[in-house]
């Protein structure tokens, strides 16, 4: 089994104020993360810079545009309070795409088992029309598009588990029943959506939400309950995870009570289903996580799963 490691050095490059959650620091404890000895078989390549047209594929032109104008040549600007450009945002956003897209080239062609993309900003906030929740682009709902366009896959399943709902995921594929897009996530918490009755014009929308102090068991019932058995019935020809760690326990910006073996648990369940029906074939695409140790740990844990162990 070949497990694919995609970054770029642009993500340090994506300037937030000092105090910001979504912050460089992030990269850093990942890549320490995965210099153990245990990683030592990734397969690590520097995620190509995508076009941004490319990103057209979720989202209209003239948002790509302004946002491309946005950009300051020094200092930052605010979207809003919380999502931030900076002069290397765009280098950053667009890597991140181009790392997503790459990830889901290599994998349909064979070249690898499945991949991990670990990138920032993260993209799942963001919808057709707005940059939002520290997100600019939808990193994995632009390569679930590029998988249906370019490798003429009729299904794809887009899971969800960071702890904030992905509601720019959920617009975006709204009436799209081409794709399926699952997702655990606390409620209440920004950004208020994510309840079990939105499933979309086409249900394929499949929201399981969780409450503060949910565990691991908690967890697990409704991951296998709420989204393993619409996989089933769904059958993708590809599984993306919206890969987001501040479910765990230490996370500061929320309140589930997941230790880093439920995302490996959760990993594992989603590469079974992805043999059933999508020839073992996974994308990973880093989302949230905003305590340094507990992304740490749970990036150690899905990664190793990831490879097979």
């Amino acid at each position: 089994m070949t497990t694919l490691y995609v970054s770029h050095p642009a993500s340090f490059d994506h300037v937030v104020p000092e105090g910001h959650p979504e912050r460089p620091a992030r990269m850093r404890a990942i890549e320490q993360a995965l210099e153990d000895e245990r990683f030592s078989a990734l397969v690590r390549v520097q995620a190509p810079r995508a076009e941004p047209s490319v990103a057209t594929l979720a989202h209209p032109a003239e948002y790509v545009d302004a946002l491309m104008a946005a950009v300051p040549e020094t200092g930052m600007v605010g979207i809003d309070s919380d999502t931030i450009l900076s002069p290397g945002s765009m280098e950053a956003a667009l890597r991140a795409t181009g790392g997503a897209i790459h990830a889901v080239d290599a994998v349909m062609r064979g070249e690898a088992s499945n991949a991990f993309v670990a990138m920032r900003p993260p993209g799942h906030h963001a919808e057709k029309t707005r940059a939002m929740g520290f997100c600019l682009f939808n990193h994995a709902a632009i390569a679930a598009r590029h998988a249906r366009a370019a490798f003429n896959v009729d299904r794809v399943a887009l899971v969800d588990w960071d702890v904030h709902h992905g509601n720019g995921s959920q617009d975006i594929f709204w009436d799209d029943g081409a794709v399926l897009y699952c997702s655990t996530h606390q409620m209440p918490l920004y950004p208020g959506s994510g309840a079990a009755s939105e499933r979309g014009e086409k249900n394929t929308i499949v929201n399981v939400p969780l409450h503060a102090n949910d565990d691991g068991e908690v967890f697990r019932e409704a991951f296998e309950n709420g989204i393993l058995s619409r996989l089933e019935a769904f059958r993708p020809d590809l599984i993306i995870i919206s890969a987001g760690f501040d479910a765990h326990r230490l996370d500061p910006l929320a309140n589930l009570r997941l230790e880093a073996e439920d995302f490996a648990w959760a990993t594992r369940r989603l590469m079974e289903a992805a043999e059933r029906s999508a020839g073992g074939r996974v994308v990973s695409v880093l989302e949230g996580g905003y305590s340094l140790e507990g992304l740490s740990r749970s990036v150690s844990a899905h990664v190793n799963a990831l490879m097979g162990h």
